[in-house]
């Protein structure tokens, strides 16, 4: 009886050792301020018949959120008086009160929702899935990718939503979209996703999961979600003729979000890294024209001074066909592997040089730091207080003006915000830069707000 008893406190201390050595040495350390799902092996060609909808539905589904947008606007009483200027009417204040969805990523009142659902509030309000309404307060925003962090504060410890893979997401993989419409409490659909990487601007600032799940107006900001329940997108916008739903919705990809409000948590802004290249994607057309064999991948045009790519020592006309383990086959896959990144991160860049593969280190940039100068104009991103201060959703300022043709007009240049380059609205200083690069005949029609308020149309 003793021996089975040694045998059995050895086993058990073996037991111990075992476990107690896995969670110090082998365990992995999760460090983020939300909390990550840890990966899976999955069977993705199970069909929906094989599939527990409703444990994924279970499991998000009271973590999701209805957003009430409270917004206070200047209404005239005589219509012509804001028309044209004149007239003796008043005006008074009225309450506009908008709606859509949010998802809690954290037990302490946490919430990711779109940046339009809260555009210009003036008070916002959350109601949970058990119909407790709070007060709550904005966080922060990134416009540019449509996600804005906010806050309620409550005693009790929230459901919450855990993040899952945006990145191992396959085409035709099952997922749910749930949001909390028009205080209808939740609404759950399902569909599969149709693609990845998608941007419908075709300026490469946009990189959606596109799925046939139905989503309606209201359902913005709400959580679309794997069948386990994990977030790996958040409902943004539905393309349709009508308004309604027709077939396609997009959602941000997990990834890139929970990047986003760990920066606006942790920093108060979005920390952007970036490469510092310019180029466009390969296609048969261009890769002929050109004269090179592939048709995928990201044709180098030109690198930024000052950026990580130069300093790395890639080069122009570098094709980029892998950045670590992502393959990359168009723009958009590059963009949205970049913007889940951070600067001083490095990323290992894989180019096809003269028929060579090379991999490249290079430490991204942070984007402030890059100069970004196209025809001897340097334009920078302008703030978001920018743009409420002039009353505008998009813009750019010119910084410096160092082109000897123009340099007469500097004074009354410099500071001025540029709202469209030859008709295309100028949203992202980047991404001006490399189009005034890209064109063959250097004059570009701007239009633009001067320093004093003027709205005017220059050529140069």
């Amino acid at each position: 009886m003793k021996r089975l008893g040694s045998i059995f406190l050895v086993a058990l201390l073996s037991g111990a050792i075992t476990l107690g050595a896995y969670k110090l040495f082998l365990e992995p350390e999760n460090n983020a301020l939300v909390t990550v799902a840890p990966n899976y092996t999955r069977n993705v060609a199970l069909g929906a018949e094989n599939i527990d909808f409703t444990a994924a539905a279970e499991t998000a589904v009271h973590s999701v959120v209805h957003v009430k947008n409270m917004t206070m606007q200047r209404v005239y009483s005589n219509p012509m008086e804001y028309i044209f200027g004149y007239g003796r009417g008043g005006t008074q204040q009225q309450m506009q009160i908008g709606t859509g969805s949010g998802v809690i990523i954290s037990e302490d009142g946490y919430i990711v929702t779109n940046n339009h659902v809260i555009d210009n509030a003036s008070q916002l309000e959350v109601t949970l899935n058990n119909n407790k309404s709070y007060k709550a307060k904005l966080i922060g925003t990134d416009s540019s990718m449509d996600i804005a962090l906010i806050k309620i504060d409550t005693d009790e410890k929230l459901p919450y939503i855990v993040f899952g893979d945006s990145e191992n997401l396959k085409v035709g993989e099952w997922v749910l979209a749930e949001g909390n419409p028009y205080n209808l409490t939740s609404t759950v659909t399902a569909g599969i996703v149709s693609a990845k990487a998608r941007d419908l601007s075709n300026q490469g600032l946009q990189s959606f999961i596109q799925t046939d799940a139905a989503v309606n107006p209201g359902n913005s900001g709400g959580a679309l979600v794997n069948t386990r329940g994990e977030l790996i997108g958040i409902n943004t916008m539905i393309s349709s003729p009508t308004g309604s739903y027709a077939g396609y919705s997009f959602a941000v990809p997990s990834n890139i979000t929970r990047k986003i409000i760990e920066d606006l948590m942790q920093f108060g802004n979005v920390q952007r890294g970036v490469l510092g290249i310019e180029g466009r994607e390969l296609n048969s057309v261009f890769s002929k024209e050109i004269g090179v064999n592939e048709t995928q991948g990201f044709y180098v045009g030109g690198v930024t001074k000052k950026s990580g790519a130069e300093k790395a020592g890639i080069k122009e006309g570098d094709i980029i066909i892998k950045i670590d383990n992502k393959k990359i086959n168009k723009f958009n896959d590059l963009t949205t592997y970049i913007n889940s990144k951070r600067p001083e991160e490095v990323v290992n860049v894989t180019v096809l040089r003269d028929g060579d593969e090379k991999i490249i280190p290079v430490k991204l940039t942070k984007r402030e730091l890059l100069i970004l100068e196209a025809n001897g104009v340097e334009f920078e991103d302008i703030s978001s207080n920018d743009k409420k201060e002039k009353n505008i959703d998009y813009g750019v300022r010119i910084k410096t003006i160092k082109n000897p043709e123009i340099m007469e007009y500097a004074d009354a240049l410099q500071g001025s915000i540029v709202l469209t380059v030859d008709g295309r609205k100028a949203e992202d200083a980047e991404k001006v830069t490399s189009y005034i690069k890209s064109k063959r005949n250097p004059r570009s029609q701007y239009k633009l707000i001067t320093s004093d308020g003027q709205l005017i149309q220059v050529i140069f």
